[in-house]
């Protein structure tokens, strides 16, 4: 059996005196879909800060690919996240004056990738998730728009592990199953696992394993 491509072992975040995390496990294999569930702010999205080495500010064991991310400098830290991750933000952090296509090569450009190589690839991407492609800033598109665009941009450099947090809360029933029925081709044509956070109860069903957050804890939800 392959080692797992993200290991936590007993993670803790504090805020405030508030453990968020406390003693946190969780593993993540190749090619799997794995969600994350519990209430709001239970610390889902901060789990997935330390999970995607954002979040430096924890105690235990993070394990990345092999990598023990304790044990490498935060430029390289950077460097395996860029090479070995993507995200689809809440709030898409999407640079409003850039196209469509221009936010999604943004990931190959910060890796110095020649975007030449991928723009074609993004604008199928794009055009799969039912988006135009145009000069259209993105500050004029909907909220839905941009979440696609988001999860457009996530897909560009073809991480191993994508994350996302709550990447459906922006679209409606029918944009939502579209861009899972895309991230679930896509993740058997390609390979990479997800971890997401997610509240629908469609898409929760399509996942390997669902975890509920509570206390701090991860715990198996085998409803």
């Amino acid at each position: 059996m392959s080692n797992p491509l993200i290991e936590a072992r007993s993670i803790v975040r504090v805020f405030d005196n508030l453990k968020v995390l406390n003693g946190t496990e969780f593993s993540l294999s190749e090619g799997e879909f794995v969600a994350v569930t519990g209430k709001s702010g239970v610390g889902k999205s901060t789990l997935l800060g330390v999970l995607g080495t954002l979040d430096p500010s924890f105690s235990g064991d993070l394990i990345i690919n092999g990598v023990n991310t304790a044990e490498v400098t935060s430029q390289r830290l950077a460097e395996l996240r860029r090479e070995f991750m993507g995200f689809i933000f809440q709030d898409f952090h999407l640079l409003p004056n850039l196209s469509a296509l221009d936010n999604a090569l943004l990931p190959a450009v910060f890796s110095g990738t020649d975007t030449r190589k991928v723009r074609d690839d993004a604008a199928a991407i794009l055009s799969r998730l039912g988006l135009r492609n145009d000069n259209t800033p993105t500050r004029f598109l909907s909220r839905g728009e941009r979440q696609r665009v988001a999860s457009a941009r996530a897909l560009v450099n073809n991480p191993r592990v994508l994350m996302a947090d709550e990447p459906t809360a922006s679209l409606d029933e029918e944009s939502e199953e579209t861009l899972f029925d895309l991230l679930d081709s896509l993740r058997r044509e390609k390979g990479f696992a997800i971890i997401a956070v997610l509240h629908s109860k469609k898409i929760l069903s399509r996942a390997d394993r669902i975890l509920e957050l509570k206390e701090g804890i991860l715990h198996e939800n085998h409803a």
